[in-house]
């Protein structure tokens, strides 16, 4: 965290003032951002000096939803044929929580933060499950991301699919964590209580959540919705839609986040609002898995917090972005539908999301006295590039670029397109073939 000075760019503020500022230099200072100014108009001194000419100068990305272990799902043949989204967790991700260890989960986070530093993604809100490497897992992948340098909320997933005795375990798994992050004070860390779905969770295994949660004031990330068989469920065995038990129960409230909402009704997106929990939107998973298309619009017009995940499917927040806008498109029949609301769910939700687990750093604004969480993208605009024409630069342009330089809380975690991480990257990549490897044989 010395100081830094990155000149000469195009510094693209986002947030409330949203602003295109040509030629400018950003003075960091302590991990934060100490002046922002025109280019030349502050002193190097003995700050290093990134040149970022014929570049943008963005705010670090921000992932809302996202499970590190699946990077070792990627090339997995094994799992058998799904025709529906609970064959899909039971074929595939059921199948390989249970198969994975300490150090498993280690490198999967380890390999994932690194691809969000490539992509200029600097914070992730991780959901974890690992049922047979429980203790101790979330400190795995806080490890993982701190040797990363970027910034994670971490929560276990509490789940009754293997058993009560796990179900408990998982509780104190995240109350652990909790309580370490309140002790610790990381700023690159903070703690969520996981939550799988309402469909693997009784009564009373969310009532003891809900009541250890309460204990470590910290809010839940649950998946609510993501396919129809949530809510048939719901009604079937309480009488009541997803979001109607988890509000009766208390895990709804402004510290939580419910991934997905693709099948809430109009009543659950009420309470959601009246309950100022955040909405996470994964369209890339949606269409991968064939739930559906969450009803963004709907949900926004009710006045929800909706920001964007990816659901591990990237860690490329821009690509997300883009089958966002897409997928909404389609879903509407109708090719102006959404476009500022759907790119504002990454340059505004998110970072409303993510001042719930940070609030005092300013997180998705370049500002002065925000943290210095910075991206540098490889981008000379061909057309004119300003307030009024932001958004189209980030679908259709920015999109397509290279980041050159990521910063997070005021440390380079790359620059030039080279790492500058205490790691061997091929070493890594190397060793994490291995372990993914021997957890396909235990699959």
């Amino acid at each position: 965290m010395d100081s830094l000075l990155i000149t000469n760019g195009t510094v693209v503020t986002l947030g409330a003032a949203g602003r295109v500022l040509h030629r400018h230099d950003v003075l960091c200072e302590g991990g934060r951002i100490a002046r922002i100014a025109p280019h030349g108009a502050v002193a190097a001194g003995e700050a290093r000096v990134i040149d970022a000419a014929g570049k943008l100068v963005l705010p670090g990305f921000i992932n809302a939803h996202t499970h590190f272990y699946s990077a070792f799902a990627r090339g997995l043949g094994k799992a058998a044929p799904s025709a529906s989204f609970r064959e899909v967790l039971e074929h595939l991700w059921w199948r390989l929580d249970r198969a994975l260890d300490l150090e498993d989960c280690r490198l999967s986070a380890l390999v994932t933060a690194i691809d969000a530093v490539r992509h200029g993604t600097t914070t992730l809100v991780d959901h974890h499950a690992s049922p047979h490497a429980l203790r101790g897992s979330l400190d795995a992948l806080a490890a993982a991301v701190g040797q990363a340098g970027i910034r994670a909320c971490l929560c276990y997933e509490v789940s009754d699919r293997d058993g009560e005795a796990i179900a408990r375990e998982g509780i104190a798994e995240n109350a652990a964590f909790a309580a370490r992050c309140q002790s610790e004070r990381d700023p690159l860390l903070a703690a969520a209580f996981g939550l799988h779905a309402a469909f693997t969770l009784s009564d009373a295994t969310l009532e003891r959540a809900v009541a250890a949660a309460r204990e470590h004031g910290v809010g839940f990330h649950v998946h609510v919705a993501e396919a129809a068989s949530d809510e048939e469920h719901s009604m079937r065995e309480h009488g009541e839609r997803v979001v109607e038990r988890l509000h009766r129960l208390g895990v709804l409230g402004p510290a939580s986040i419910a991934a997905h909402c693709v099948h809430i009704d109009g009543h659950e997106a009420a309470l959601l609002a009246e309950t100022g929990t955040a909405v996470v939107h994964n369209p890339q998973s949606n269409m991968n898995n064939a739930v559906g298309v969450a009803n963004v619009p709907g949900m926004l017009a009710a006045g929800v917090l909706v920001g964007l995940g990816t659901d591990a499917m990237t860690t490329d927040m821009l690509e997300e972005l883009r089958a966002a806008l897409f997928v909404r498109h389609l879903a509407a029949g109708d090719p102006s539908c959404g476009f500022s609301e759907t790119v504002s769910l990454l340059v505004s939700g998110n970072a409303r999301i993510a001042e719930r687990f940070w609030p005092e750093e300013g997180l998705g604004e370049l500002a002065e006295g925000h943290a210095a969480d910075v991206v540098l993208v490889d981008y000379d605009p061909p057309t004119p590039l300003d307030e009024a024409t932001l958004f189209g630069h980030l679908v259709f342009g920015v999109s397509q670029a290279t980041v050159d330089t990521t910063i997070a809380g005021g440390r380079v975690l790359m620059t030039g397109k080279r790492l500058e991480l205490d790691l061997d990257e091929a070493e890594l990549m190397a060793r994490a073939r291995a372990r993914s490897a021997a957890l396909w044989e235990r699959f």
